[in-house]
């Protein structure tokens, strides 16, 4: 069973140090009386520290390499949640931060220097924008669900793999 906070606690900040990956989900949400829900986008983060600036505020810097929804969505204001999970056997555990994203180019991005300072080693692509998090709510669960896995490295660009990309997929229409 889960737990909430209104804030990112002290075991949760230990968790997010330590992660190698992250989840980032978001949706366009739309305006207006006739909400429409896009399709919800899930990203993997590994490789990017997950920067905590405030117990209610975390922030990432973001690299091209995939389409650019979480900032489309951020733009429209609709609601982000990041997601790590702890895959080590004695300590199996999930942390949720809900929010509110803003994306600022780098060059415009207060954050700039401090996330600068600790940037992807292996990510052999341009940095596209700061995503900064305003954190709203967090919580905690168990992890049942995790599988015990360990960290072996951070993917290179030279072994990104493409098997799973195949032909597009015709859409009905």
């Amino acid at each position: 069973m889960a737990t909430s906070y209104t804030r990112i606690t002290d075991e949760q900040a230990e968790m997010i140090r330590s992660a190698p990956l992250f989840f980032v989900g978001s949706a366009d949400f739309g305006s207006g009386e006739d909400i429409e829900v896009d399709a919800v986008n899930v990203s993997p983060k590994g490789g990017v520290p997950l920067h905590i600036i405030g117990t209610n505020r975390v922030a990432y810097l973001d690299y091209t390499g995939s389409g650019n929804e979480t900032a489309r969505h951020s733009d429209t204001g609709s609601p982000i949640t990041v997601m790590l999970c702890a895959f080590e056997e004695q300590n199996a555990g999930i942390v949720r931060l809900y929010g509110q994203a803003r994306a600022t180019p780098i060059e415009d991005s207060p954050l700039a220097d401090l996330l600068l300072g600790q940037q992807a080693d292996d990510i052999a692509l341009p940095m596209r924008q700061v995503i900064d998090i305003q954190v709203e709510k967090t919580s905690t669960s168990c992890g049942y669900g995790v599988p015990v896995m360990a960290f072996e490295r951070d993917r290179t660009i030279g072994d990104r793999g493409r098997l799973y990309k195949g032909e597009p997929v015709p859409q009905r229409v």
